[in-house]
């Protein structure tokens, strides 16, 4: 059960790395979040950080690695299908790679959980994912 989605971005790793490690920052994903609620003091890039996804989505900053330009979160409770009465384990992957023949980026987001109790969190997730990756192609256009 999982995850998948990924793009190239027309600009340099660290660039699009900088723009994603805030935990708290989705400024730049005006197509998909309206509204980001930080919950307790720890900032974006600490571990521990915990935001509120357009009201909806309970999320839990769980690594992050500027070296790796990669960072794990967990959501903890959600609507629908990622409710926490329906998923176990949900964790999200967001890693950003250099491309080296184009100095372009990858950027791959991946998400597992250990159990659902009804399907389609798959189905409900991808496009989500999708179209936050779709704006941030757009901030770098």
């Amino acid at each position: 059960m999982g995850c998948y989605n990924s793009t190239v971005i027309k600009a340099p790793a660290g660039k699009v790395w900088a723009v994603l490690k805030d935990f708290h920052n989705l400024s730049w994903s005006k197509n998909v979040v309206s509204k980001v609620a930080v919950i307790g003091n720890k900032s974006g890039t600490e571990v521990g950080a915990k935001r509120i996804l357009n009201d909806a989505f309970h999320e839990t900053l769980l690594s992050i690695d500027n070296e790796k330009m990669q960072f794990t979160y967990s959501i903890d409770d959600g609507p629908a299908v990622v409710s926490k009465d329906n998923v176990t384990d949900y964790v999200g992957t967001v890693k950003v790679f250099s491309v080296s023949d184009t100095g372009d980026s990858f950027v791959l987001w991946t998400s597992k959980w250990a159990s659902e109790k009804e399907e389609g969190v798959a189905d409900f997730c991808n496009p989500i994912y999708h179209a936050i990756l779709q704006d941030l192609k757009s901030h770098f256009a």
